[in-house]
């Protein structure tokens, strides 16, 4: 049987450092630590802890490591974590299983600070984002984190649809990197946009707010629609719903289609995001709307959708005419016995207001 020394007291750790400090480090609880295994009972395993003393596994933590303890033959050394600096009878208490985990927190750790890019494979999902394991740490990946390639576009943000979409990647390898670590809330965060996002970044070197470039529509959502760079297909853009048309667009599907060659104007090129916008190369039909409708005139318009404030009237193909909830008593539902989508009715011009892009109405 090896020889198993017990710790030194704090007291007797003072008079050690003044004598022989070379000898002798201070123990941290919660620090990892090499140790070397002397010898194993029913109830305990011993490690010797450098020249200090001798360091013990027992109870739970000796059930949870009981495989890889049999394992260990006299001499074989590990990592163990600090539980305990004296569990009342003179031995460091130590934890194998633990001490596996900080280490593989730390491994991570090192991972991100370097900016790694890993290759996850992806085990579950759910409509929030996709879930994995790194260094046998579970792992999540965010919806928002997927790269606008494998990002689901689901119109109205149906979440069953979301997840049927995003379980079609179970089992499919991704790269990633590691975006967000705490070993204490066991959390970990990875990111497949981070990626993209990088090369994005660097190949939007060459473009500027303002340019007028080249697309094909890739996606289309009810926010809006996605415009993959004709001579750079590595680069996606958004143009908004708001900047699709200088009238209310109720749904992009109705006005654009996947495949559909378009030219847009750059608005704006922000952390790796380029946001584009049809309607600012077409001409603006409220300039001359003034010498088109006068305040005073009958006009026909269809109902094309209510909102709080009342409801948008179409008066041509680009310009809408609003009117007013509170002809109705305040009330939609008031408003709505009165007046249905898609129904053509004559209306009153009260007033026009260019620059505001108003042109308010009263039903006749």
């Amino acid at each position: 049987m090896a020889s198993i020394k017990k710790i030194a007291t704090l007291s007797q750790f003072a008079q050690l450092i003044k004598g022989e400090p070379a000898l002798v480090q201070i123990l941290k609880v919660g620090e990892l630590i090499s140790v070397t295994f002397l010898e194993r009972t029913s109830r305990e395993a011993y490690f010797e802890i450098g020249n200090i003393g001798t360091g013990i596994i027992f109870g739970t933590e000796l059930l949870n490591a009981r495989k890889l303890i049999e394992e260990l033959k006299v001499g074989d050394s590990l990592t163990a974590k600090i539980v305990s600096l004296d569990n009342g009878h003179g031995y460091v208490e130590l934890s194998i299983s633990e001490a596996g985990k900080q280490k593989a927190w730390q491994v991570i750790k090192e991972l991100q600070e370097k900016g790694e890019i890993i290759t996850v494979k992806i085990g579950g999902a759910n409509s929030g984002g996709l879930t994995t394991i790194i260094n046998n740490i579970p792992a999540f990946l965010p919806v928002s984190q997927l790269s606008n390639e494998n990002y689901p576009r689901v119109n109205d943000g149906d979440r069953a649809k979301i997840l049927e979409e995003l379980r079609k990647f179970v089992g499919r390898d991704l790269k990633a990197k590691i975006i967000d670590v705490d070993a204490r809330k066991n959390k970990l965060i990875i990111s497949e946009r981070e990626i993209s996002d990088q090369n994005v970044k660097e190949l939007l070197g060459k473009y500027t707010a303002g340019q007028i470039i080249d697309g094909v529509i890739s996606g289309v959502a009810d926010f809006g629609a996605f415009i993959r760079f004709t001579d750079n297909p590595a680069i996606e853009g958004l143009i908004h719903v708001s900047e699709i048309d200088h009238k209310i667009v109720e749904n992009p599907k109705e006005v654009l289609k996947i495949g559909e060659a378009v030219k847009v104007q750059i608005l704006e090129i922000k952390e790796g995001r380029v946001f584009l916008s049809l309607k600012a190369l077409k001409p603006n039909p409220w300039d001359k709307v003034a010498d088109k409708y006068k305040v005073g005139a009958e006009i026909e318009g269809v109902v094309y959708k209510f909102n709080p404030f009342g409801a948008f009237i179409n008066l041509d193909n680009e310009i809408q005419g609003l009117i007013h909830v509170s002809l109705f008593g305040g009330s939609i539902e008031e408003m709505k016995k009165k007046l249905t989508v898609g129904q053509k009715y004559t209306f009153i011009i009260e007033l026009v207001k260019p620059t505001e892009k108003r042109l308010i109405l009263k039903l006749k």
